[in-house]
């Protein structure tokens, strides 16, 4: 066997084993082997493990990028289950985006180094500058080798079902870790084929089309700082942020500056049109960057803090380094660019450092926010109607904390609006307290009368699990309920009532509704000490049906219930397996 087959094979079989330790975990947690408390940190330092070894295979020969990449999963790993420890529920991390993007950038940027390291010895710029590179082409290549593998095989399956000899839906429900090993395998024979061909999948046609971005994005970047003064920031279509516009700009102006100048001075672009562009653009930088942090604190003083803006105020410290150290090369003359590659190799792991502050106790995003939300309100700066009380449930422990210290000062008597916010969201419904108790009624009897039930007679628990969708949804609710199927009569939706969690007492419900655009939406309702709670739905093959697939599932479950599949959780027997998450 020759050593680019056995090199195939090997990166391959550790695809498989990534599939397949995966949905081992899965699997775990789905029977209550795994609590989620370890479930989370362990697929974690599976995807990291797997992702990194994948990643720098090549390079560096497996045995060695195993060992690379064990302590840098290991590290990702504990900041998830450290980060968990924020939320009574650590399943709610699972929602929390900015958490898995800080994990992301810990896992990611650390690769070149490792890599430069273990193939060179050393970490010089011109060694993490192709590291990083080649890394992205080679990824990005097996990635897209995925895609068309499994194109062909849906192209196959659709072929083979007009004939009755369909495979692929049998694969998904029945396959058990089947998918995820095929799809691991497929990305170890893409990614050592991508470093096979490394001189023909050269970065090179990336880097010389990126820098005919350069001017362009500084002329953008000068007439906006032109136009500033007499426009201003207010000029951004509602819900854009200008602070994430501007760091959008500066990130850009970076990348850009870094392409340009390239690993040495013989390597960067000799075009003088590019040469000043980018060192003007490196001495424009700091602005964009500062009028960022100028924008947040303005949307801080009105609104305070969110974990979105304590996230966004570390985007700016990162950007302000950036800014001040190209800034600085720029000013010290002659041999600027190597003074922006040298300030590049220490910057990005200070963006690594940031990220891991986030995940620890240092940087608490969902404390900050509590605090300052509570405070706002304390100090009068927000009135009670606007006081975001669903937030504060987001926040984990700290949200708890405040809604405590809330429910103790709506016992006083100057805060009785408070009161009557805290018992309407304690019934379950909080936000529709702000429609007309008529209204309310009202859309909830609409809602009734145009969704389908199953089973028919359960409306019983419909009506009480109804109670927790606030009115201002209502109507939404309605619009898709009344909005037929297409090519159908049939109502948008459908209510199913079961005993998904056999822990908990009663019986739960799965709805489904068909948005405008023709995505299909899921919702959980099911009743926790008590209380009526909203969950996500998930499915065991990683993706709901939608569009075709999710129209004809609501066809299917309006017809008739679909039977449970008995598990520590139980799931809705169609589709693939149906649940709600606790």
């Amino acid at each position: 066997m020759d050593i680019l087959t056995l090199r195939r094979g090997l990166l391959a079989l550790t695809g498989a084993i990534a599939g397949l330790s995966l949905w081992m975990l899965e699997d775990a947690a789905l029977r209550g082997a795994l609590t989620v408390r370890l479930h989370l940190p362990l697929s974690a330092f599976a995807v990291v493990f797997f992702g990194a070894v994948l990643g720098m295979a090549g390079p560096l020969r497996l045995r060695q990028a195993a060992v690379s990449a064990v302590p840098l999963a290991a590290l990702v790993a504990g900041l998830i289950a450290l980060v968990a420890l924020r939320y009574p529920m650590p399943d709610a991390v699972r929602m929390e985006g900015l958490h898995w993007i800080a994990g992301f950038l810990i896992a990611v940027l650390p690769l070149p180094y490792l890599i430069a390291r273990g193939a060179t010895g050393g970490t010089s710029y011109p060694a993490l500058f192709t590291s990083s590179w080649q890394l992205a082409v080679r990824v990005t290549a097996g990635w897209i080798f995925v895609g068309l593998v499994w194109a062909v095989i849906w192209l196959a399956d659709a072929a083979l079902a007009l004939v009755g000899l369909g495979f692929l839906d049998w694969v998904m429900r029945a396959g058990g870790p089947l998918a995820g090993m095929a799809t691991g395998a497929m990305l170890g024979v893409g990614v050592a084929v991508a470093w096979e061909l490394s001189d023909v999948l050269s970065p090179m046609v990336i880097l010389r089309l990126l820098r005919l971005l350069t001017v362009p994005v500084l002329a953008v970047m000068i007439l906006f700082l032109v136009a500033l003064p007499l426009r201003g920031l207010s000029q951004l279509p509602g819900g854009v942020s200008a602070t994430g516009v501007l760091l959008a700009l500066a990130m850009a102006a970076a990348g850009l500056i870094a392409v340009v100048i390239d690993q040495t001075d013989d390597e960067a672009s000799s075009n003088p049109l590019l040469q000043i562009s980018a060192r003007v653009m490196a001495g424009l930088l700091p602005l964009p960057v500062a009028l960022a942090g100028m924008a947040l604190a303005e949307r801080v003083g009105q609104h305070g803090w969110t974990p979105e803006r304590v996230f966004a105020a570390l985007a700016v410290l990162a950007g302000a380094g950036y800014g001040l150290a190209y800034l600085g090369a720029v000013l010290r003359g002659a041999g600027w660019a190597a003074h922006v590659r040298q300030a590049n190799r220490v910057l990005a792991l200070m963006v690594v450092g940031l990220a891991v502050l986030w995940l620890t106790p240092v940087i608490d995003a969902e404390g900050i926010s509590a605090r300052s939300q509570l405070a706002r309100y304390a100090g009068g700066a927000v009135e009670v109607q606007d006081l975001d009380l669903s937030a504060l449930e987001r926040w984990g422990r700290s949200g708890e904390a405040a809604l405590v210290q809330l429910e103790e000062l709506a016992a006083e008597p100057d805060h009785a609006m408070l009161a009557q916010r805290l018992a309407a969201r304690a019934a379950g419904g909080e936000a529709g307290a702000l429609v007309m108790a008529d209204d309310a009624e009202a859309l909830l009897a609409n809602l009734r009368e145009v969704m389908p039930l199953q089973p028919e007679g359960a409306t019983a628990t419909r009506d009480l699990l109804l109670r927790a969708i606030p009115a201002v949804e209502l109507q939404s609710w309605i619009d898709a309920c009344r909005t037929p199927l297409p090519g159908t009569e049939r109502a948008g939706c459908v209510f199913v009532v079961a005993d998904f969690w056999t822990a908990e007492p009663g019986e739960e419900a799965l709805i489904l509704l068909r948005e405008p655009q023709g995505f299909v939406r899921y919702e959980g309702l099911g009743m926790v000490a008590g209380k009526v709670q909203r969950r996500s739905v998930a499915a065991l093959t990683g993706m709901l049906p939608d569009r075709a697939a999710g129209e004809a599932l609501i066809a299917a479950l309006q017809d008739a219930p679909a039977a449970l599949t008995p598990v520590p959780m139980n799931l809705l027997g169609v589709a693939g397996g149906l649940l709600l998450l606790p």
